[in-house]
């Protein structure tokens, strides 16, 4: 029971009323189905009887305030429902009407006295399907669900009503504590569920689909929470968010958009993301059951060639090693099989030993007696009509080795339908996985993997920040604030193109000429290079017109590299780092996290970008400056820290030399001034 949190009422009630006709009995029955053992509650004006039950005229008449309600009546008559359970102090109301904001004009104000109405009584919905409590069998839920009493298992949230009808519906082999859907989030949102069901001793992991966040900070610490409690949180981030105004002379804006601003805070956090909502299941289901793995290395066991072949190819993209069995340990490995199995990982064990649940146990057993983090079984039932006896010894020999190793097991079927329920069960049973398809297994091992090198520290200064109309500051202004704040940048002056030439004399050769106007100079022959006397410097601002800006001319330059900082509305500040100069948008190549970061959490960055090569100075080449590199990001951190109106800052070229890093390009947006 979720003690001391506002929606213990709502997730471990005792009394639950039910307002409305036809949908409100459907709830009525699925509570019953579900073994509510509290007291159930039906509302309505008109009828004497629901579901065998007697049922109340009006709420003044219940016995009590209900720990939860539904509201299942139209829209106008759900504000004024939702106002009288919200005076008697019931627990929370479940809001099925839609016709609210989602549908715009009229709607919107209202939701707006919707929300007004129920004060600080806990709101779900409008717009949504309800939530159910397997744990103690509370279904706010106005149509047909599968799920069955649990004492503890997995929680499910979504915005989607009929996603989470579907999740309540799938067929794994999984414990389902609680399935919440939010619909508008008009009261309620992800940050308030996620925040109760983490302090909820009979939830053990937690599946996220996710369309916005609305207060990422109570995300954040809902997170760090369940990250130090060992609690898995898998998010599916659905919808691309257009959030803040983008200028388009941003490269940045075309390479990432929020969509990489979310999965970089889910890293941080150590929310694993996924991309499907079958993935969404499986991936919690083996996080959940078999928990943080110690290491990547997996080792895999078929009774094919060709399933070792498809373990290995579809592992090739994956963050997983399949290490090659050291001699000692592939001849303990030889031992239990015929001389005609060359041993290897994934290892093709053959069929010489199959049915022989003893031999088979006496192999998997030498396979999972070593430098293993998890094994992967590889095993294909046949269809319900045809005889599987065969295929038994087989599983049973793989779950008692992986008892007697204490090595993390999956059993995967290589096709969703050769995977009966009766199997799943049994490697449930045994503590370990059984999913329906190799993808999924090592997908979710990679994720098993990954949560447990998460040794995730809540930042101390997060920043974030509200969308806002934007206006570009000019280049040279631009330079002037990096400057302000430490950034190496060249010395430059701005003036008119008539006296190019003097400011030239005065900086010094070679010189760049650049027009003052827009962005993209290059792509428009805003750009000219390598000036080296007073006449070439003249001719190219001529051509130019107005004001010009001279530069000196960086040489030595080792890399080009772009390095931005965006503000991601609700998530915070998104600092990219990727390929720069003229290939930015050719290569599309970079990688994205939300500030703050660390020096290894930069230089990690950097070794996974194409140029790292060319910055570590790759055969004999000169190394670049990555401390120079480290200090233009913690440079950018105190300028975002320091100007709350800035919107984006983007240095492109970044020029990387061998004791340096100078911002020969900046692009600087701003909050526009009302």
């Amino acid at each position: 029971m979720a003690t001391g949190t506002p929606l213990s009422r709502l997730l471990a009630p005792r009394t639950l009323a039910f307002i409305g006709g036809g949908p409100a009995e459907i709830a009525v029955r699925q509570c019953m189905a579900l073994g509510f053992e509290g007291e159930l509650w039906p509302v309505h004006p008109q009828r004497s009887e629901m579901a065998g039950l007697p049922v109340f005229a009006s709420l003044e008449d219940l016995p009590s305030p209900p720990d939860a309600a539904l509201v299942a009546v139209n829209r106008h008559a759900t504000v004024e429902i939702v106002g009288q359970l919200a005076k008697m102090g019931a627990g929370a109301a479940v809001c099925y009407a839609s016709g609210f904001a989602e549908v715009g004009g009229n709607g919107v104000g209202l939701q707006e006295s919707l929300v007004a109405a129920a004060g600080d009584m806990p709101l779900i919905g409008p717009n949504c399907y309800g939530t159910v409590a397997a744990t103690v069998g509370a279904a706010l839920w106005p149509d047909q669900q599968g799920l069955v009493r649990v004492d503890r298992g997995v929680a499910l949230i979504t915005q989607s009503g009929n996603i989470g009808l579907n999740l309540t519906m799938q067929g794994r082999s999984m414990n389902i504590s609680h399935v919440l859907t939010l619909g508008n989030q008009a009261g309620l949102g992800i940050e308030d569920c996620l925040e109760a069901l983490v302090g909820d001793p009979s939830v053990s992991g937690v599946g996220l689909h996710v369309e916005a966040l609305g207060d990422v900070a109570r995300f954040e610490t809902a997170c760090w929470a369940a990250l130090e409690k060992g609690i898995p949180i898998v998010a599916l981030k659905t919808g691309s968010s257009e959030q803040g105004a983008r200028i388009a002379e941003s490269h940045t804006s075309s390479l990432v958009g929020s969509d990489t601003a979310y999965g970089a805070l889910f890293e941080r956090l150590g929310v694993r993301r996924v991309y499907s909502i079958p993935e969404l299941l499986d991936t919690l289901l083996i996080m959940e059951q078999l928990g943080p793995l110690p290491g990547r290395r997996v080792v895999s066991l078929s009774c094919s060639g060709g399933e070792a072949s498809v373990v290995a190819d579809t592992s090739e993209c994956l963050d997983l090693e399949f290490p090659e069995f050291e001699p000692d340990h592939a001849g303990r490995i030889a031992e239990t099989l015929t001389e005609l199995v060359t041993v290897s990982n994934p290892l093709d064990y053959h069929t010489f030993i199959w049915g022989d649940e003893a031999r088979l146990t006496r192999c998997f057993v030498e396979v999972l007696d070593g430098p293993v983090d998890a094994a992967v079984l590889v095993l294909d039932f046949p269809r319900s009509d045809l005889d599987d006896s065969g295929w038994w010894p087989t599983l049973r020999a793989f779950l008692d080795a992986t008892r007697q190793t204490g090595t993390a097991g999956v059993v995967a079927s290589s096709m969703a339908e050769n995977m009966p329920p009766e199997a799943e069960e049994a490697a449930a049973a045994a503590g370990q996985v059984a999913v329906r398809g190799i993808n999924p297994a090592l997908s979710g091992l990679e994720a098993a993997a990954w949560w447990g090198r998460c040794g995730c520290v809540p930042p101390v200064d997060r920043v974030g920040g509200l969308s806002a109309s934007q206006v570009a500051v000019s280049e040279h202004e631009a330079k002037a604030l990096l400057e302000g704040v430490g950034i190496p940048v060249p010395a430059r002056d701005l003036v008119d193109a008539g006296d190019a030439a003097g400011a030239a004399e005065r900086i010094g050769w070679p010189v760049v000429v650049k027009c003052s106007r827009g962005s993209h100079k290059t792509e428009m022959g805003g750009v000219v290079l390598g000036l080296v006397d007073t006449v070439s410097v003249q001719e190219a601002a001529a051509q130019m017109g107005g004001q010009v800006l001279v530069e000196e001319q960086v040489e030595g330059a080792l890399v080009e590299m772009l390095v931005a900082v965006r503000r991601e509305p609700p998530v915070g500040w998104l600092l990219t780092l990727g390929v720069g100069g003229i290939l930015v948008e050719v290569m599309a190549e970079t990688r994205s996290m939300l500030l703050p970061v660390s020096p290894a959490d930069i230089v990690g960055a950097l070794e996974r970008l194409a140029i790292w090569p060319m910055l570590a100075g790759h055969r004999g080449r000169m190394a670049a400056d990555l401390d120079a590199i480290i200090g233009v990001v913690d440079s950018l951190h105190s300028l975002v820290l320091d100007r709350p109106d800035l919107v984006e800052v983007e240095i492109n070229p970044l020029l990387v030399l061998a004791d340096d890093a100078v911002a020969v390009d900046a692009l600087i947006t701003v909050e526009a001034q009302k």
